[in-house]
């Protein structure tokens, strides 16, 4: 039986952005964070280049955004959602300035907006060039460590959700490394998971080691419904260099001006869609997934569009590729197509509440809508930063009375040694990008449940390995149902659009389940 706490702090699992975000805007209420690593260096959000997406232009309106928004989202976007977030666009802005982001400006003050794909206006809000991830989380921990009302618990893993009649109870937390000693039950007043999406399910991702589907599936596991989890987006330009995770290089730079091209030196996005190196995500994706497969090396060329100025204005860029030989002021740069962001995850309304009683959710493991089947770039900061004070706020209301001092959690996480190389987990990645990727069919969707299945039965103890196969079968369950092609979703065997299959996907983890052992008696 593993020991339990019980606690008057709000329960937050995550340190990303959306986790400090919102354990700022509950004070003065206690808080505490599960955070598995060093508070600000383990987070997906740390990571992101490209700034946030927010209609700041005197010509540009949240209404234009939205619009941008959901004709990127391919047809699912829930509308409400999307004029929800864009209208709150700007006050978030002012929010993370006067915490002290440092966001680019002109010298008369004036934010200088990006342009990313699918965007109709120049509106991405950025820092240092590439580098709004990084500074925006800075200004977030600093705020943090700052704030009385937070605990945070670092070196601690969320592994499993404990329900009692059907509401969320507690979190069972462990040692973030690999360990299998027995989970810690936190017991609070309420829930809220912001742990990050998926994407490291794949061998070829710009996550984290540690994002792999846990929390998503963790939530499934415990009878949550799932929302559109075959979306996943695959970033196009990942900087292609054997380096896992994949650096990352940032769409800004095709906003600036920078082309595809291909090893004779050929643009190949142009004869392909009217914004050519600017077209939706998935589109450029599935280019440079086809340039590759055909053996001619994508590249993206910088030199010309940025030339010398990409050393100061993306410096994580810059640095990524001299560490590996390639000088990107005279070289063009090799990029592949890798897993980068979780359309779907765990259903929430508009107040952030999940299907599970006491359980909130905000950032990249919430599926709120507003993504729909293809994420519009740099909207993935811009929503867990509304979703992080909306949950905030709905938790506020939900928990009666003022709030009342609590003592620190008592629980310690000794430090565990990250464990070497596993080779459950890779083949589980393997299978992932190999079959429910970029491109998919009938026969890999097939072939990765039945492989999914195996590896479980390999591992039923492990509550981490658990989660992340359920998130892998509910992203392959998902994609095998949806016979039509949209978004992020390509199958090679139902190339188009399907005007009838234009909505959200809902599924539980049974109905998953249920889809896998089909798949698997068809292989016999």
């Amino acid at each position: 039986m593993a020991d339990s706490i019980e606690t008057g702090r709000v329960i937050i699992v995550g340190a990303g952005l959306g986790a400090l975000y919102a354990a700022l805007s509950l004070a003065p209420r206690p808080v505490v964070l599960i955070s598995p690593d060093t508070l600000g260096s383990g987070a997906s959000s740390a990571w992101a280049q490209g700034g946030v997406a927010a209609a700041m232009d005197a010509a540009d309106t949240p209404h234009a955004h939205a619009l941008d928004t959901a004709a990127a989202g391919a047809g699912t976007v829930d509308a409400v959602v999307a004029q929800l977030v864009t209208q709150q666009a700007r006050s978030h802005i002012a929010a993370l300035s006067s915490l002290g982001t440092p966001f680019d400006r002109d010298a008369d003050g004036n934010y200088i907006l990006g342009r990313e794909a699918a965007h109709s206006f120049a509106r991405v809000v950025r820092v240092k060039g590439d580098q709004a991830g990084r500074e925006i989380m800075a200004a977030l921990v600093e705020a943090t460590r700052l704030a009385p009302h937070v605990q945070v618990i670092e070196g601690a893993m969320a592994c499993a959700i404990v329900t009692q009649d059907g509401a969320v109870g507690g979190i069972a937390i462990k040692s973030s490394g690999l360990s299998r000693e027995p989970a810690t039950v936190l017991r609070g007043p309420a829930y809220l998971l912001a742990g990050g999406g998926s994407g490291g399910l794949y061998s070829l991702t710009t996550n984290p080691a540690r994002i792999r589907g846990q929390v998503i599936g963790m939530a499934a596991r415990a009878g949550a419904m799932i929302a559109d989890p075959e979306f996943v987006q695959f970033h196009p330009t990942a900087i292609d260099i054997g380096q896992d995770p994949a650096p990352l290089a940032t769409e800004a730079l095709r906003g600036e001006g920078a082309h595809l091209i291909n090893a004779t030196g050929a643009r190949f996005m142009c004869d392909l869609h009217p914004l050519a190196e600017l077209a939706p995500r998935d589109i450029v994706a599935r280019a440079i997934f086809a340039e590759k497969q055909a053996g001619r090396r994508p590249m993206l060329d910088t030199r010309k569009a940025v030339g010398a100025k990409i050393v100061n204005d993306f410096p994580a860029v810059s640095a990524a590729c001299l560490a590996h030989g390639i000088d990107p002021v005279t070289q063009p740069i090799p990029v592949a197509a890798a897993a980068h962001y979780h359309m779907g995850g765990i259903a929430t309304d508009t107040d952030g509440r999940s299907s599970l009683p006491n359980l909130w959710v905000c950032g990249e493991a919430s599926s709120t809508g507003l993504h729909g089947a293809n994420r519009l770039a740099s909207n993935g900061l811009l929503e867990a930063l509304v979703f992080a004070r909306i949950c905030a706020g709905s938790i506020t209301q939900h928990l009666t009375g003022a709030p009342t001092a609590a003592p620190p959690v008592a629980v310690s996480m000794p430090p565990v040694a990250h464990a070497p190389g596993d080779a459950l987990i890779e083949a589980l990645r393997d299978c992932m990008t190999n079959h429910v990727g970029v491109v998919r069919d009938r026969a890999g969707l097939m072939t990765a449940l039945q492989t999914i299945a195996a590896l479980e039965n390999q591992r039923t103890d492990d509550a981490d390995f658990l989660n992340m196969t359920a998130t892998a079968t509910l992203i392959t369950a998902a994609a095998l149902q949806r016979e039509e092609s949209r978004g992020g979703h390509y199958r090679s065997d139902f190339p188009e659009q399907t005007p009838e299959l234009a909505k959200r996907t809902k599924i539980t983890l049974s109905h998953a389940m249920e889809i896998r052992a089909q798949a698997e008696d068809c292989l016999k």
